[in-house]
């Protein structure tokens, strides 16, 4: 394996670590701290300190997840020496007039938007097609 080749399967798996850890600020971490803060509770009216707890550990574990997302990013533009992606505009779509320096967006904000769409997207599917309807049956 060269060198190069090395360096794209690193920074792949970089990107992989960087998707998995996006989409775990809108699944894993809420859904564990919610259901910590269910085991601390013998009631299904609990006073206050469940909630405290859960909320807590959610903010404090997506500020630690976010720091990880950083070094992450860092880490990538270590590896291939660029902090952008590739263009996604075509070229057939710019105009004449467009400037040379086109504002590429960073592996960062790319994984970021992505897992917000996607977690969006299956928001929306959950709530149009599995959810069920509030109302009683009649």
């Amino acid at each position: 394996m060269t060198r190069r080749t090395g360096s794209r399967v690193a920074a792949g798996l970089v990107v992989v670590a960087m998707v998995i850890a996006a989409l775990s600020l809108w699944t894993v971490i809420p859904l564990t701290w919610i259901w910590i803060g269910s085991m601390l509770s013998d009631t299904q009216a609990p006073s206050g300190g469940p909630y405290m707890i859960t909320f807590g550990g959610i903010v404090v574990s997506i500020l630690l997840v976010s720091w990880v997302l950083g070094r992450l990013n860092r880490l990538y533009m270590r590896i291939t020496g660029s902090r952008r992606v590739a263009p996604i505009r075509p070229n057939w779509l710019k105009s004449l007039r467009d400037s040379e320096e086109v504002m590429n967006p960073t592996v960062l904000e790319t994984v970021i938007v992505s897992s917000v769409l996607l977690a969006a997207l299956a928001a929306a599917v959950w709530f149009a097609f599995l959810a069920g309807s509030p109302l009683p049956n009649q």
